[in-house]
This record gives structure tokens, C-alpha cells and sequence, in this order.
């Protein structure tokens, strides 16, 4: 059993997306995996593929191995959008350093007139307290740490996928309760 019981009163989405650059500006998602989890197994799971709408600049292409051709049929982030937020409804948006994931999901979602609002737990700042004492948080050499198989570094799916075993794992270790008591609320202006 993966949770206690002051735990089974959420469900959870894990979140990785892929991007053309950082959070601030006209960047674009070029892919989006999610698992909706219900603290004790993924019962629910979307990812695509997305066409920025852009050039997928260099330095990204080679860190994601997503090309311009991979994403030229692909559907833009309109067409998804319902999706995403179906699947996230009442549910507590996790991601490893959930700043970035959930601001650039929130961000394209503006661009579509949509109010994003969810709580969220980011796996960085609850590993350090769960299970302190790893040279480092970053998703990769964490993964590596504790024997997480880590396939698609950089692909939204991938990483996501690795978030869900480490998400499970933080579930395991929280004997005192501390995930309900660590999640935030963003900001109610946009």
C-alpha cells in the first residue's frame, strides 16, 4: 500500500512538459505527459506531442531530441487544452520543480482566455525534506540515486513517468503527513 489513509483524500496529476525556451515570453509547449494518480496507482494518463507554432531552436532540439518534422503534424496547444484541463480537475498538480510546468500550462491556457488555478507540490522541495541528503535534487541524478529507471531524459512522457515512481516513493516516506501540509496555492492573479 502506497499511502496512508490522511493521504487518500487526493488525487494527483504528475506533470512534465517540454518546451521552445524558458517560462517568460513567447515560448510554446512541444509536449505535455500527464498521469492523474489517486495516491495509490496512475488511473488516468494524456501526452502529445504540440506544434509550437515556431522553430524549435537549436540548443532545445538537441537537449529534447524533438525536431520541427516531429511536431509539424502535431496538434497546437488549443486542441488540447480541454484535455489537459479535464484531467487535472480537482486534482494537485505535481511536477519536479512544479514552477516551471505549471506556470507554462497556465501561461498557454491565458493565451486561451482560461484561468488555471490548482494546488501543487513540487517533488524537489518535498525529496529534501522526505529523503534529505542526495548531492543532488535535479531529476536525472536523483533517478540515479535511488535506482529510478530514468527512459526519455528530456522527453515530456519519460520524465513524467520518473516523477510517477518518485512521487510514490515520497508517498512511502511520509509517515508524518507532511505532503497534505506542503501544498501551495498559486497566486490568484495572472
Amino acid at each position: 500500500m502506497l499511502a496512508s489513509p490522511h493521504k487518500l483524500s487526493f488525487v494527483y496529476c504528475i506533470v512534465d512538459v517540454e518546451t521552445t525556451g524558458g517560462v517568460n515570453g513567447p515560448t510554446r509547449l512541444t509536449e505535455i505527459a500527464i498521469f492523474r494518480h489517486d495516491g495509490q496507482q496512475v488511473v488516468d494518463s494524456f501526452h502529445s506531442l504540440l506544434n509550437p507554432g515556431c522553430p524549435i531552436p537549436p540548443f532545445i532540439r538537441h537537449l529534447t531530441g524533438i525536431s520541427d518534422a516531429m511536431v509539424a503534424d502535431a496538434p497546437v496547444f488549443a486542441d488540447v487544452a480541454r484535455e489537459v484541463l479535464d484531467i487535472t480537475k480537482d486534482a494537485v498538480f505535481v511536477a519536479h520543480n512544479v514552477g516551471f510546468d505549471f506556470n507554462f500550462i497556465k501561461k498557454e491556457l491565458g493565451w486561451l482566455g482560461y484561468d488555471y488555478f490548482r494546488q501543487t507540490l513540487c517533488t524537489v522541495r518535498t525529496s529534501r525534506k522526505l529523503i534529505p541528503g542526495y548531492p543532488s535534487y535535479s531529476l536525472g541524478k536523483l533517478c540515479q540515486s535511488l535506482d529510478i529507471p530514468l527512459n526519455g531524459r528530456h522527453r515530456a512522457q519519460g520524465d513524467a513517468a520518473a516523477t510517477v515512481r518518485l512521487f510514490e516513493m515520497l508517498l512511502r516516506h511520509d509517515d508524518k503527513g507532511l505532503i497534505p501540509r506542503v501544498l501551495s496555492t498559486p497566486p490568484l492573479s495572472r
